[in-house]
């Protein structure tokens, strides 16, 4: 059967071997509940404009609705000859119809068809996103209270650096997947306009009437330029790039529970349904599941600089090229949300390994700066007491003793105003309370952001 698209003035058949390589049911028939879905809210508008009557749109809705569940229920064969889902569905109505059915792309191109149905479908897998990313940040916050009282020591430069409070650190990626869904929401604002009618490049003669389209599919408004929108792919560029940010904060994550989970480290044990075992080594339990979210990233990653890659030299406005941002936009889609799935039970059941952390907690001077710092309320120029602060800690590494373990001697030695008040601020535990500063580690500080997080999250959930 030759494809719909082919008009009369084509006198020859189409090259098999062109149906198989312009075929793009094998990854597009994800698309027919939009397709459908968009199809109906067309003809409806046909109908309202008086270019079909509404008998002949309840018989195109009530079609569409079979051609839909044998669609779900597997029935429908697919043809490399019909080339795309909106073909497939188009014939399947032409089949029961006849020239009812034919009516259905009416004022309607594939151009703006597939843009339609690929903006309805990138909005959904946005809201799926944000509810993963939202049950990501609850699983971060719900260890906050449980974890209060653990200090862990932050790193800068993977070297030691100073004491945070365990939720402090949860709240770092509390913070991190916010902003993410805030890109999310910002894109999906972009994504959420709707292309029906602008047909193939220039609009159409036909009075129809775009903002009924619109209102049908729930989108806020009709794009506002045939020309642009036919050619406009920016909208899947920016939902890539938006997921790459998402798997670029999982990946760093990943890398560090990774490292976490080391013998070197023992900072936490992972919980075992999400490791795997070695084909050799019986003793071994690895952290696959860290580590293909780390090498997945790498996927999305690309699939942004293909997109990117695929429009950068297209003239105005359609061109098959096109086709092809669909297998880059599934696959980011999916795998993040994959990640994303395995990411929040990860992190609900892994545990912190309280006793080793406690028991290395004051190798690597973390309360040096907490030190400095007290030094300058005293009334220390800052590179002054930066200076004096190494040549303590200095000595400090020489004797294998931390600076609480320190006697004063040591201290007024290098600065004699030093009184006994300098132990009130030495430890991890003395250091974390001494921080005072809007966002810090501080324990009045982190407890106000915990409540601040437990509330919005909460009133989202309500809303």
């Amino acid at each position: 059967m030759a494809s719909p698209s082919r008009s009369g003035v084509f006198a020859a058949d189409t090259d098999q071997r062109l149906e198989a390589y312009a075929e793009s049911i094998s990854f597009d028939s994800r698309l027919y509940r939009h397709d459908i879905r968009g199809s109906i809210a067309h003809a409806e508008m046909l109908s309202t404009v008086g270019l079909i009557s509404s008998k002949e749109f309840q018989q195109i809705r009530d079609a569409l609705t079979e051609i839909g569940a044998e669609i779900e229920a597997g029935k429908m064969p697919f043809r490399f000859e019909l080339e795309d889902i909106h073909m497939h569905i188009e014939q399947a109505l032409i089949e029961r119809l006849g020239d009812v059915g034919r009516k259905l792309h009416t004022a309607r191109s594939r151009n703006d068809q597939v843009s339609t149905d690929t903006r309805l479908w990138v909005r959904d897998a946005l809201d799926r996103v944000d509810a993963l990313l939202a049950d990501l940040q609850r699983a971060f916050l719900s260890r906050c209270e449980a974890d209060f009282d653990c200090i862990l020591p932050a790193y800068t430069h993977l070297q030691r650096a100073q004491p945070v409070l365990a939720p402090h650190y949860w709240l770092a990626y509390v913070e991190k997947f916010a902003r993410d869904r805030e890109r999310v929401a910002d894109c999906r604002r972009r994504v959420n306009q709707c292309s029906l009618g602008v047909a193939a490049v220039a609009g159409t003669t036909l009075p129809i009437d775009r903002d009924q389209t619109a209102a049908a599919l729930g989108f806020v408004s009709p794009t506002a330029n045939s020309l642009d929108t036919s050619s406009d792919r920016d909208f899947l560029i920016e939902s890539a790039f938006v997921l790459s940010t998402i798997a670029l904060h999982l990946s760093g994550w990943a890398e560090e529970w990774i490292l976490w989970s080391t013998v070197e480290f023992d900072f936490i044990r992972l919980p075992q349904a999400f490791c795997t075992g070695s084909s050799i080594m019986p003793q071994k339990i690895n952290p696959d599941t860290l580590e293909l979210t780390r090498g997945k990233s790498a996927r999305v990653m690309g699939n942004l600089q293909t997109l990117m890659l695929l429009v950068k030299n297209l003239p105005l406005a359609y061109n098959r090229d096109l086709q092809e941002d669909k297998p880059p936009l599934f696959d980011s889609f999916d795998t993040v949300e994959a990640m994303l799935e395995l990411a929040a039970p990860m992190v609900r059941e892994s545990e912190l390994n309280r006793e080793k952390i406690a028991d290395r907690l004051e190798k690597g001077y973390l309360d040096a700066t907490t030190l400095m710092e007290w030094m300058i309320r005293r009334g220390m120029p800052q590179r002054t007491a930066h200076h004096l602060v190494g040549a303590i800690v200095g000595e400090a590494m020489s004797r294998d003793v931390p600076l609480a373990d320190l006697p004063i001697e040591v201290f007024q030695s290098h600065a004699p105003e030093i009184d006994d008040s300098v132990y009130d601020v030495l430890g991890s535990r003395n250091a974390v309370d001494a921080f005072c500063s809007y966002g810090s580690t501080a324990p009045d500080q982190v407890r106000a952001q915990v409540e601040r997080w437990q509330t919005a999250i909460a009133t989202a959930d309500e809303a």
